[in-house]
């Protein structure tokens, strides 16, 4: 039987397995009317709430530096999401103008319709893509947050079964201005503090056309990762949309060498064809869809076998609802689903979401945050084995919510 090069999980086949890989898939891509029946069967799970669940209010705060994003139903229930830094200091006016008077007075049981409208609402849907997508996350996850203390439920019950308590992690570097050498240091330390035992580094110049970040680091970088850190730590790598299909499948080639995990963003975000070209050439998986915001492309990348790991990102995307439709488009094809997160507090709705869906994919991205936050949780989010526990309270798992947004300020 021909080897479906999809399947591949890197660093755990032979040579001779990576060569079989390389063979275009043995099978036709899904069918497009299946991923649209995955894609349209309903989300929430809401069992257990049988009465009107009112939005009387929607608040912007700041404390510190944080921004929250506030609901309180007519009855008194409350929930509060934590905004991707630094969107907030900039789209805070489409939150206030077009995305909170819209939820004002409606049931926050309709969820699921309720961003369908709000897309149609006052022409949002001019507004298309993060800009738009990334208030109407905050607000879902806020309204999701009220909903799972209403039913003490966590917020991953609330999008589907809760399948795993733990989920492992890669710890992510964002650097380009360290040295092959600097970065190893960097990374070591990353490591250290995370608790990690898989990592991400970044290759190429970001958006850059083919121009490394400084002259030859990405071919001392790759090589030089995986002698430092042995077979024992697997390993990512991300260009930023830094190449066309020609030079990122060669700097996929020497990401095959090292038998890296996946090869994220290899061309231009929004080139789709080209993204296609590197994964049908390389034997380990591409992975991309951090910045898409649309449905249409996304089924487009799952019918076609454009990328091997979908990542959509949980603010630029518009949420948990929507992520999890592609979620489901991606088990269809055989595909997971591994999002993207916005750096901050991202990381508990990552948890969230990976703990839910069925193939979060071998490990989910973290940029440290728990020495920030964990104060809120109880009990506390933990790492161990590379691996990280996900909140079990009611909603995000956030213990005290007038404690935390005593001194909170309103946006307006």
């Amino acid at each position: 039987m021909p080897i479906d090069r999809r399947r591949f999980i890197a660093g755990a086949a032979a040579p001779a397995l990576m060569a079989a890989c390389r063979r275009p898939p043995a099978t036709p891509g899904p069918d497009p009317s299946e991923l649209d029946r995955a894609a349209q069967e309903p989300v929430l799970r809401l069992d257990g709430l049988s009465s009107p669940v009112i939005i009387d209010s929607i608040r912007l705060l700041k404390k510190d530096r944080e921004y929250f994003v506030h609901v309180r139903s007519k009855d008194g229930a409350e929930g509060i999401s934590v905004t991707n830094p630094p969107r907030a200091n900039y789209l805070y006016p489409i939150l206030n103008q077009l995305v909170i008077p819209f939820f004002i007075g409606k049931d926050a049981r309709d969820l699921e319709n309720l961003l369908w409208e709000l897309y149609r609402w006052q022409d949002n849907y001019k507004l298309y893509g993060l800009a738009l997508w990334s208030p109407q996350a905050w607000v879902e996850f806020a309204i999701l947050d009220m909903l799972g203390r209403i039913l003490d439920k966590p917020m991953g019950a609330l999008i589907g079964e809760v399948r795993r308590r733990e989920v492992a992690i890669y710890v992510a570097s964002g650097r380009r201005d360290t040295t092959p050498e600097q970065e190893i240091d960097h990374l070591r330390e990353l490591l250290e503090k995370s608790g990690a035992r898989a990592l991400k580094f970044r290759v190429g110049g970001r958006m850059s056309r083919n121009a490394d970040s400084m002259p030859g680091r990405t071919e001392r970088l790759i090589p030089l990762v995986r002698k430092s850190f042995g077979d024992a730590i697997d390993i990512h790598a991300d260009s930023n949309s830094s190449y066309d299909a020609r030079k990122a499948i060669e700097v996929g080639r020497m990401l095959e060498e090292v038998k890296a995990v996946f090869f994220e963003e290899p061309c231009e975000f929004d080139h789709l064809e080209e993204t296609k070209q590197v994964a049908d050439a390389l034997t380990i998986p591409v992975a991309g869809g951090e910045q898409e915001y649309s449905h249409w492309r996304f089924r487009w990348m799952i019918a076609n076998r454009g990328v091997d790991i979908v990542q959509p990102d949980l603010h630029y995307y518009g949420g948990m609802i929507p992520s999890v439709r592609v979620a489901r488009m991606a088990e269809v094809a055989g595909m997971p689903t591994t999002v993207h997160i916005s750096g901050g507090f991202g990381f508990v709705y990552m948890l969230h979401f990976a703990s839910a869906v069925r193939d979060p994919g071998a490990y989910q991205e973290y940029k440290l945050g728990t020495e920030r936050y964990n104060a809120w949780f109880d009990p506390p989010i933990t790492v161990k084995d590379g691996k990280m526990s996900v909140p079990s309270g009611a909603g995000v798992g956030i213990r005290d919510l007038k404690g935390l947004l005593e001194g909170a300020t309103v946006v307006a």
